[in-house]
């Protein structure tokens, strides 16, 4: 995956590039503004595990090492050139998979603008595309309205409940997988995206 890796991708006002270090002030700055908005969303890691959060440094060094591995991709959503949220995807797998899966979060004063969904349609064409994977999947809390819009929007398919999935504010979540497979959208999920918005505006 190295040619595929680092991306930088843009749709009108709207990019995505990798996760650097030098993010870190706005990185913090953005989490700590929106902390009661994402908690409840937000993957924790159980307290048996006695594993410690890592520093954003220490993060942004193993998330740039997976992603030369070809095991992710660290992306934050950008508007105007500002850092406005995070879209990460992982779980990239070959051979006869060929699979990833999608997460991401916004700030809440950008929420509702149409900045998720098009980030979300971009990399998604971008992995079936360039990177020439199979299938995209995003798994989402049922209770996550907002989220499951974004992918509602874009078509994807819901495919099923996986129960106590990941662990999320404290226990242990169900969440609804959404699925696209690179047969489903032949033209793109960013073409359909700009045309459904064009012709409700």
């Amino acid at each position: 995956m190295s040619s595929a890796w680092p991306i930088r991708l843009t749709e009108g006002r709207v990019g995505l590039r990798p996760l650097r270090r030098n993010d870190r002030r706005r990185w913090i700055e953005l989490r700590r503004n929106n902390t009661d908005w994402l908690a409840q969303w937000e993957a924790t890691v159980p307290e048996v595990s006695g594993e410690e959060p890592p520093s954003f440094f220490a993060m942004v060094r193993r998330l740039h090492r997976e992603a030369r591995e070809g095991h992710t991709m660290p992306l934050v959503i950008t508007y105007d050139n500002e850092v406005v949220g995070q879209l990460t995807v992982g779980g990239i797998a070959w051979g006869s998979l060929r699979s990833c899966f999608i997460g991401y979060w916004i700030d809440r004063g950008h929420a509702g603008r149409g900045i998720t969904p098009t980030a979300v349609a971009m990399v998604t064409d971008y992995m079936f595309e360039r990177v020439r994977l199979h299938r995209v999947e995003i798994n989402i809390r049922p209770e996550n309205v907002a989220s499951k819009r974004v992918v509602e929007k874009l078509g994807f398919r819901e495919e099923g409940v996986r129960t106590r999935y990941l662990h999320i504010d404290g226990d242990w979540r169900d969440h609804i997988s959404y699925v696209l497979t690179a047969e489903e959208v032949p033209d793109g999920v960013l073409r359909r995206w700009v045309a459904s918005r064009s012709t409700t505006t």
